[in-house]
């Protein structure tokens, strides 16, 4: 007999953005409930706003908890009883606090169930801020729920982009990188490249912070003081880490080809290339995490919210990913514990 497919969480994030249009899409084709058993944290009354507005016809089934999912249906877990009013494109305070609460309860519920798999759909970051909410993102709320650090990481099959320092100011960056810090990440990098990625050897790129590298303290003295301390220890652990390298030349040259991730000193450096090169089917993935979380590399796209015109392909991108991720880390935690 065939094994059911396993399941995979999904947080419901900003409802009057695409996040719900996105899932009705993607497993609106029937061959995705062959990849998994979604099971989502928000209401059947969402899901059945957003079917009869987009006229998308997607079998929906009502639990209470993840055990009750049923193959072949979207699973919706009702985490709350009050109807939530919406319109597409214009978030609420009470929209905000939804996607805290889908967020909250679904990690509640895989610690439980010992679910291991989640797609987290796209938030607001200032519309969820709450008394009780206050992150400036997934990466953050997960780092500190688990109590886990944890790295971002933007990836597609061709590029691998990792962020040294996340969501804070510009003007906070160079005073948050250390030795330590960079240390740190790239050790969660590297891990992640071999049990998760299933590279033995792998091979990353630093990028610098100032201009130039520092041009050897002219333009900043973090390259000389900061980063090269950092690398040649990250080398005497035998971790292939290279740089620091000017940005604008490194992706202006295609030299990130040459590499199989790439260590961003801070979130544009990182991520302006990133969408550049793969805006549509980038995939946002968390390592140092205990579970394998993914989400679509895009927001919550409030200007085509409700309008039928959103593109399925990051999210798509995101569930393959963290299927082939939880998969590989099974193997080879299972490998490197049976191991003589």
């Amino acid at each position: 007999m065939k094994k059911p497919p396993g399941i995979v969480c999904f947080s419901i994030g900003e409802v009057s953005g695409i996040g719900v249009e996105l899932l009705l899409k993607t497993f609106s084709d029937k061959r995705f409930f062959e990849f998994c058993t979604p099971v989502v944290y928000a209401t059947n009354r969402v899901f059945s706003y957003y079917k009869k507005n987009l006229e998308i016809e997607v079998p929906i089934n009502g639990i209470s908890s993840p055990p009750e999912a049923i193959p072949g249906k979207i699973n919706v877990v009702n985490i709350q009883k009050d109807e939530i009013k919406i319109i597409p494109g214009s978030p609420t305070r009470e929209t905000g606090a939804f996607a805290a609460r889908s967020l909250t309860r679904v990690i509640e519920d895989m610690k439980s169930f010992d679910i291991k798999t989640l797609v987290t759909l796209p938030i607001d970051k200032n519309n969820i801020q709450s008394e009780h909410f206050k992150y400036p993102g997934h990466t953050d709320f997960l780092q500190d729920v688990s109590g886990s650090e944890s790295l971002m990481i933007l990836m597609n099959d061709e590029i691998k982009i990792a962020l040294l320092t996340g969501h804070i100011p510009l003007a906070e960056v160079s005073n948050a990188i250390t030795i330590d810090l960079i240390i740190r990440k790239i050790r969660i990098l590297n891990t992640s490249l071999k049990q998760d990625f299933f590279i033995t050897k792998p091979k990353i790129a630093l990028l610098s912070l100032n201009p130039h590298a520092g041009d050897n303290g002219l333009t900043g003295q973090e390259e000389k003081e900061i980063f090269l301390p950092a690398i040649e220890q990250l080398q005497n652990e035998d971790i292939l880490v290279f740089g620091p390298y000017p940005a604008d030349g490194f992706f202006g040259k295609a030299s990130y080809r040459n590499f199989d991730a790439i260590m961003a000193a801070y979130h544009d450096q990182g991520l302006a290339p990133f969408k550049a090169l793969t805006f549509g089917s980038g995939v946002n993935f968390t390592a140092g995490l205990p579970i394998v979380r993914t989400s679509p590399d895009h927001g919550t796209a409030y200007d085509i919210a409700g309008k039928n015109k959103a593109s399925t392909g990051s999210l798509k991108n995101a569930i393959f990913t963290a299927l082939e991720i939880r998969k590989r880390r099974e193997e080879y935690l299972d490998l490197t514990e049976h191991s003589i």
